[in-house]
C-alpha cells in the first residue's frame, strides 16, 4: 500500500470540499430536503469536528500508543450539543481546510510509521492504524457523495423542473 497515495487523496479533497462549498448562500447552505437529514453547514460542522477529534487522533494514537483506550466520541450527538445549525458556515469551512492541511502535514511527517498497529476495540475488535487512514479517506468520500446529493436535489427543488435530461441520478 502506498500511503502517500491516501495522503494525496485526502489533500486533494480538501481543495475539492473547499470547491464544492465556497460561496454557497444561506438558503442553499441550510437548505434541507428533510427536517431530520443535514444541511451543508451540519456536514461542514461535523467534517471538522471530525478532522480534529476522530480520524487524525486515532491514527496517532494507534501509531504511537495502540495500548491506550481511544477517546470517546460521538458525532451524532455533537450535531445538537455544538449547535451545529447555529455556526457560522464560512468560518467553520475555512476551520475544516486548515485542520486538513494541519493533518496532511501531520501525515507527511511521519517517518516509518507501524501501520500495522492495531487497537482492540470491545466490540469492534483489533483495528490498524492503516485501517483508521483507509476509513479517514473513505469518510471524505461518504460525505462528498452526501454533498453532491444536497446539491442535486436543492437544485431540482428551487428551478422546479424535470432534471432526467441530465441523466438518470
Amino acid at each position: 500500500m502506498n500511503y502517500n497515495n491516501i495522503y494525496q487523496e485526502l489533500s486533494c479533497n480538501a481543495f475539492v470540499f473547499k470547491e464544492l462549498l465556497l460561496g454557497i448562500s444561506k438558503e442553499e447552505y441550510l437548505w434541507k430536503s428533510n427536517p431530520k437529514k443535514w444541511c451543508l453547514l451540519e456536514i461542514i460542522c461535523h467534517l471538522y469536528d471530525e478532522e480534529r477529534e476522530d480520524f487524525r487522533v486515532r491514527v496517532k494514537q494507534v501509531l504511537e500508543t495502540p495500548q491506550n483506550s481511544l477517546p470517546p466520541i460521538d458525532p451524532t450527538l455533537w450535531v445538537q450539543d455544538r449547535h451545529y445549525i447555529e455556526q457560522n458556515y464560512s468560518e467553520k469551512l475555512k476551520d475544516f481546510i486548515q485542520e486538513r492541511e494541519q493533518s496532511i502535514r501531520w501525515l507527511q511527517s511521519l517517518k516509518n510509521p507501524h501501520w500495522n498497529n492495531t487497537y482492540d476495540h470491545a466490540t469492534l475488535g483489533k483495528m490498524s492504524a492503516h485501517l483508521f487512514l483507509s476509513n479517514w479517506l473513505a469518510h471524505d468520500y461518504l460525505h462528498l457523495r452526501q454533498i453532491i446529493h444536497i446539491k442535486f436535489n436543492y437544485l431540482k427543488n428551487i428551478s422546479k423542473e424535470s432534471l432526467d435530461y441530465a441523466g438518470n441520478w
